[in-house]
């Protein structure tokens, strides 16, 4: 008897379930499976440890994520991206390399993609071919149809390290030196607001996450996303907003300004915006300057510097204001810039800390706190210039010792070199 291929094993389990994965226990579909498998001639698929492997296959291409289960599961890779039906190219130890696997047809895509966003209550089709969705471990998803998209359906999915991000791991990537971590911590805990810049995949939101374990955890936080990714364990009076598209009709839509606008009604401590990408940015510099001291948000950018200008882009999208006041607002709001990159190797670093001092007629005053250099690392060029909130929260003599123990590192690293 000739044995039917993967793909027609998978179409009998799916017949005989009437297409309602759904709504069905994990043992009823492997119970189904182990039926097809009997019925089709079991001895014909090999040893036992092949007949498992088969079994597992067909559970992951009818309830798991298919041929993307097994880069779901290694943790040396960051980011998987599927093009239609036949490209899969994955993000491992910062390389990018394409896999020799592949989906049976275009159809397992469209499958693998409403299993996706059916639980986080998205939708995406035809006439609203662009989503943002995430896993149910937090992994974010973006997901684009044709017809925008012109080589099938993309699955962009951004993984996160069981745990959430933390400090230790950061150190241990090596994106910046560990003399760094008590003046984070002393920044964080005083309360500076901090806006993280860089470019896509540069680590802003694993810098995010870090940084919030320096939030004590008396604080109540409330984390507003467009697709809620932030994992931030150690906080327990933690309030996670996440906005929602408009429906079919074009109503009912949730934005991130409605959010910021909710979040100041929920007694917040804290504020932490995952990523500012429009008009929504007047309502966080407003909510900033408000006494919501100690926040933090991300922005794509070039530099400390771009980062300023791009938000007063923002603002100047959803307000006719002059430019003038925004960057006055945006001065007196933001407290530290920090930006992150990739070198030539793939990894990432902090690359830049600056404070704003001021703002004058035309210009910010800022200065730079820190910078990366090549050949000797980040290096400290400056001292912060406003220590009100250090000396408040009472993290000012905590910020002078690490300073100091940053430079005694740094002069030790230089001895040892020459």
């Amino acid at each position: 008897m000739e044995l039917p291929g993967r793909r027609e094993l998978r179409e009998q389990i799916l017949h005989q379930m009437d297409g309602r994965t759904s709504y069905v226990s994990d043992a009823d579909v492997y119970r189904e499976i182990d039926k097809a498998i009997l019925r089709s001639g079991h001895s014909g698929y090999g040893t036992l440890s092949e007949k498992e492997e088969l079994r597992r296959q067909m559970f992951s291409s009818i309830r798991g994520f298919d041929v993307l289960e097994k880069y779901l599961e290694d943790s040396s890779i960051s980011e998987i991206m599927v093009i239609g039906a036949s490209h899969i190219f994955v993000e491992q130890n910062g390389r990018v390399r394409r896999t020799r696997d592949h989906f049976f047809e275009e159809a397992d895509v469209y499958r693998l993609i409403e299993q996706i966003v059916a639980p986080t209550n998205r939708m995406v089709n035809e006439a609203s071919p662009i989503v943002d969705s995430r896993l149910p471990d937090g992994s974010r998803v973006h997901i684009v149809l044709p017809p925008i998209s012109l080589e099938g359906p993309v699955i962009t999915i951004r993984k996160f390290l069981k745990g959430g991000m933390t400090i230790a791991r950061l150190l241990a990537f090596g994106e910046f030196p560990e003399a760094l971590t008590g003046i984070l911590s002393a920044l964080v805990k005083g309360k500076y607001n901090i806006l993280i810049s860089g470019a896509t995949n540069s680590g802003k939101s694993s810098l995010l996450n870090a940084l919030a374990e320096y939030i004590g955890q008396e604080e109540r936080v409330i984390t507003i996303e467009d697709s809620a990714e932030l994992q931030l364990f150690h906080v327990d009076n933690l309030v996670r907003l996440e906005t929602r598209n408009a429906n079919v009709e074009g109503a009912n839509e949730i934005t991130m300004q409605d959010l910021i606008k909710a979040s100041l009604r929920m007694r917040p401590d804290r504020i932490i915006v995952g990523e500012v990408r429009g008009a929504e940015a007047m309502s966080m510099l407003q909510a900033l300057s408000t006494g919501h001291s100690g926040s933090f948000s991300s922005i794509h950018a070039n530099s400390c510097r771009d980062a300023l200008r791009r938000l007063e882009t923002m603002v100047l999208m959803g307000m006719d204001m002059p430019l003038g006041a925004i960057q006055g607002l945006i001065a007196s709001s933001v407290d530290i810039l920090i930006h992150l990159g990739r070198c030539l190797n793939g990894e990432r670093k902090i690359l830049e800390i600056s404070e704003i001092k001021d703002y004058s007629r035309t210009e910010y005053e800022t200065h730079t706190l820190f910078q990366y250099d090549k050949d000797h690392g980040l290096e400290l060029r400056e001292e912060l210039f406003h220590v009100e909130k250090l000396k408040d929260y009472g993290q000012y003599e905590k910020y002078c010792e690490a300073v100091k123990l940053f430079r005694e590192g740094r002069a030790e690293q230089k001895k040892a070199r020459a």
